[in-house]
């Protein structure tokens, strides 16, 4: 799954700068809804990490069953951070 590809799909758009506001929680959910419905492990781990960038990620023991799944998530969540994007 291609991050431009899941911003066209869930923003009409791969640029988010370009996203209205408001189109954002509609967005969310339906993300959040895709994610809980999501079985191949890589879908769902960059489902989350968009929700993540976006804050509004789940739990890691709600998002994933997998603790290599959770500690991946926690290193997403470290480069992050490094990066100055939290």
């Amino acid at each position: 799954m291609d991050m431009n590809n899941l911003l066209l799909r869930y923003f009409g758009t791969p640029d988010l700068a370009e996203v209205q506001v408001d189109a954002i929680p509609a967005a969310v959910d339906r993300m959040q809804v895709d994610l809980g419905l999501e079985t191949d492990a890589g879908k769902r781990f960059v489902l989350w990490s968009l929700l993540h960038m976006l804050d509004s990620a789940p739990d890691l023991d709600v998002a994933f069953e997998d603790e290599a799944d959770r500690e991946a998530a926690r290193n997403f969540m470290d480069m992050m951070a490094s990066a100055g994007q939290e």
